[in-house]
């Protein structure tokens, strides 16, 4: 049980000792255009990392920042990266070499990150410097893991061939419709749509060489892949164990346990009686009536490999189906020369590269180890954030790359482990199954966003020459998208925007802009007027006191469960609610009449409710904070109750008021020095563009 000073509390939530915020990897391809646009659209950074970078300020400021590590980098390798590369060396706007075009978006990437306040600990790449390294060393540790345990087999495949232009095709060089049940992608590649279904490269619809525009032919290929479906009844108790868990959200759950489902083919009900023809043929199945409202029924088999029969049946009597998702054999390796070298595990495989999507999922722990080692420490440590009981790893993902980190991640991850049974729980120096916090699409003018898509959404540099960092990331905050998709809809961008209608990206700016700085400026100015600049020391009124410890309480419990958009309606009302304070009791305490004493009580009411409000908005719009926090003045000094510095935004001293960091001088003079505020000061400011609007 905890004691604040106004309550009792039970049960607050509990957090990490140590806590790793990782968000993804943007592609080597996403970069500077011919057209001069960057190459990181909003998706990326208002999907993705604002969110994890809100939870990762949080948590440094929760459980110390030496005690969390906020890692990503740029993925270097894949087949959109080979087919990015060629098409612009094609057409004459790039004359460097792969490598070089990699580290051109990703140096274009970091500045849009930058630009975002997004305060990742290390942002490098799977072959850029020490975090390349490393990615190349767990690469090899982790395949061959995995392979001493007993979970990979080497699978030939067939694999798309341009007989045309005399070469395979890599994922993206091929393009057709989706196969999966109910997908309706037509933007899908080899082995993959655009909306992340995975699925056999037979299967795809409709196939077209990207080199050549003609079909491709199938030859087969040899990989090494991970034995997926053996870890079915892991994958579901991880995830039953996890659905009731504070945080974990619905479209997980849902979406893991799609791919649960037996193996399926679908058929149209106007093919029923060719199905009817060749149905003695396939292996043993049972046929599924269609659901109501549906126009396929299901023919469902007892494995993947009989389905897979089934399947090649299908094809050569040329009946039209669909596969439903399922467990399928995860690929590891491939032949894409610019890729992470796999190691040659029997000697049959010399030139296998691994398929970027297995290697993104252990590029965090490279990263990890190259951030511990670039700061100073051991990168050897990085089982203590990744292993450990007292540890936690949060990543922050889209739903469209759920099947990745919350099925495959899940099996490989167990697959790692000492021994061959696959267990919901490891023990000792094993790789913990981790957090993780998907997030709905984020959308433009109403429709789904997508650079390779037919609506184009602008990119994250664009949108900073209409809005400051600050009321971007307040506003994608408070939109929600861990609970369901949201529309960005930026009047400056929208043609058929009403003149007279507020812009919607504003309406948390007003927050900031009007209410957060009035109440801030009310405070400094106000004490530079009756108290020649100093907060007179003493702490708050038990109410005021109290006020706060509730707002922390509740904030608290809100990010401990990821749920953003709450702490912004909290703070919306918080926020309010001095600023209406304020107008109330100055009214009284600044009159002329006021009895002695009352300009005094007022500025430390007033200041503590500052001192509460700027610790909790941090996360989301730190430069006004962190302003805020210099004029106050205040140094750190020793905790009491860690062993790390107690700073302002420290939260080991969360229910202090301001009095616990002034100086022994200041507590000797009864009041603490504050730095002046020059006339009509925003700590939180409007963009240019918007006070021409006013204009």
């Amino acid at each position: 049980m905890f004691r604040a000073k106004g309550f009792f509390v039970h049960n607050r939530p509990e957090f990490p000792k140590r806590a790793v915020v990782t968000a993804g990897r943007p592609s080597g391809n996403k970069g500077p255009k011919p057209d001069g646009n960057k190459g990181l659209h909003f998706g990326h950074i208002a999907g993705v990392f604002v969110p994890a970078d809100v939870y990762a300020r949080f948590l440094r400021d929760r459980i110390g920042p030496d005690n969390v590590l906020f890692v990503s980098g740029t993925d270097c390798f894949g087949s959109p990266i080979n087919e990015g590369y060629r098409k612009l060396v094609e057409a004459g706007d790039f004359d460097g070499t792969i490598a070089d075009y990699v580290q051109m978006n990703h140096d274009a990437q970091k500045a849009a990150l930058d630009a975002y306040d997004i305060s990742l600990d290390i942002f490098e790449g799977s072959g850029i410097g020490l975090s390349g390294v490393k990615q190349h060393e767990m690469t090899d540790a982790f395949i061959t893991r995995l392979y001493d345990n007993g979970w990979l087999e080497k699978l030939s495949t067939p694999q798309f061939y341009d007989a045309q232009a005399g070469t395979f095709l890599n994922g993206r060089q091929v393009i057709g419709r989706c196969p999966v049940q109910g997908c309706k992608s037509e933007k899908a590649y080899a082995d993959e749509c655009d909306l992340g279904h995975q699925y056999d490269p037979v299967d795809l619809i409709a196939p077209k060489s990207a080199l050549t525009g003609q079909t491709p032919e199938m030859r087969e290929v040899s990989n090494w892949y991970f034995e997926l479906p053996r870890f079915h009844d892991l994958i579901a108790a991880h995830i039953e164990q996890v659905a009731g868990m504070c945080g974990t959200r619905r479209v997980l759950v849902d979406e893991v346990e799609s791919f649960l489902a037996p193996p399926i083919i679908y058929i149209q009900e106007k093919f029923a009686d060719d199905f009817s023809a060749i149905e003695a043929e396939l292996p043993p199945h049972s046929v599924l009536p269609a659901e109501k409202g549906k126009s396929s029924f299901g023919v469902e088999f007892a494995s993947i490999a009989e389905r897979e029969r089934a399947v090649e049946v299908m094809h050569a009597h040329g009946l039209r189906f669909r596969t439903g998702k399922t467990l399928v054999p995860f690929r590891l390796t491939g032949n894409i020369e610019w890729g992470v070298k796999a190691p040659d595990l029997d000697g049959t495989l010399p030139d296998a590269t691994v398929w970027c999507w297995p290697e993104s999922l252990w590029a965090p722990i490279a990263f990890s180890q190259a951030a511990l080692e670039e700061s100073g420490r051991d990168a050897a440590d990085w089982h203590a954030w990744w292993c450990s009981d007292d540890a936690k790893v949060y990543q922050f993902i889209g739903q469209d790359n759920i099947y990745f980190y919350g099925v495959a991640q899940t099996a490989l991850w167990q697959g790692t482990q000492t021994g061959h049974e696959p267990r919901v729980d490891g023990t000792g120096d094993e790789l913990r199954q981790t957090t993780l916090v998907p997030n709905y699409h984020i959308l433009f003018m109403g429709k789904k966003a997508s650079s390779s898509g037919a609506i184009k959404p602008p990119m994250a540099a664009e949108l900073l020459d209409h809005y400051t960092p600050e009321q971007l990331r307040a506003h994608w905050i408070s939109l929600g998208l861990g609970v369901k998709p949201a529309s960005f809809s930026p009047k400056v961008l929208d043609p058929n925007a009403n003149e007279k209608a507020p812009d919607p990206v504003l309406k948390e700016s007003a927050l900031l802009t009007n209410i957060f700085n009035r109440i801030a400026r009310s405070c400094f100015y106000t004490a530079q007027k009756h108290c020649d600049g100093r907060l007179p020391l003493g702490g708050p009124s038990e109410d005021v006191r109290a006020a706060c410890e509730r707002a922390v309480l509740v904030y608290e419990e809100h990010m401990a469960c990821f749920e953003m958009h709450a702490v912004m309606a909290q703070m919306d009302e918080f926020l309010r609610g001095i600023n209406k304070w304020w107008a109330s009791e100055s009214r009284t305490a600044l009159a002329e009449d006021a009895p002695e004493g009352a300009v005094e009580a007022l500025l430390r009411d007033a200041f503590h409710y500052l001192r509460c409000a700027t610790l909790l908005m941090h996360p989301i719009v730190p430069r006004g904070c962190e302003l805020i926090f210099e004029h106050l003045a205040i140094e750190p000094k020793d905790g009491s109750c860690t062993t790390r510095d107690a700073g302002f935004f420290n939260w080991c001293h969360v229910f202090e008021p301001i009095d616990f960091w002034a100086t022994d001088e200041e507590r000797a003079a009864g009041s603490k020095v504050l730095e002046e505020l020059p006339p009509r000061f925003d700590f939180f400011e409007k963009h240019p563009s918007q006070y021409e609007d006013m204009a």
